[in-house]
């Protein structure tokens, strides 16, 4: 028993203060619905999400690059009809030809 009273205590420690600001940042670090996991978390998402959002930037970029192209053209606008959409003039045969699958 001489050994537990032999412990002492920072003074700080003691001081009520210190008590409820430690026990504020356990609340708001472990216990409140905001967590210090639900921050990263949400974190996490926020950066995917941007790095999804340049990856579509990037094909809207594209795709407008590409539609001003095809209405520039109606050689091109023919071209892509055809091989995209298998359009073909009325006196025309169109065979398609797959590849077999693979086993």
């Amino acid at each position: 028993m001489s050994k537990l009273k032999s412990i002492r205590l920072p003074k700080y420690v003691k001081n009520k203060f210190f008590i409820t600001g430690l026990a504020f940042v356990i609340w708001i670090a472990f216990l409140d619905k905001t967590n210090l996991m639900f921050q990263y978390q949400f974190q996490s998402e926020v950066n995917k999400l941007e790095g999804q959002k340049e990856f579509f930037i990037k094909e809207i970029k594209q795709t407008r690059e590409e539609q001003q192209e095809l209405l520039s053209s109606p050689e091109k606008l023919e071209k892509f009809a055809r091989e995209k959409y298998y359009m073909k003039k009325d006196n025309e045969d169109l065979f398609i030809i797959t590849p077999a699958p693979e086993k």
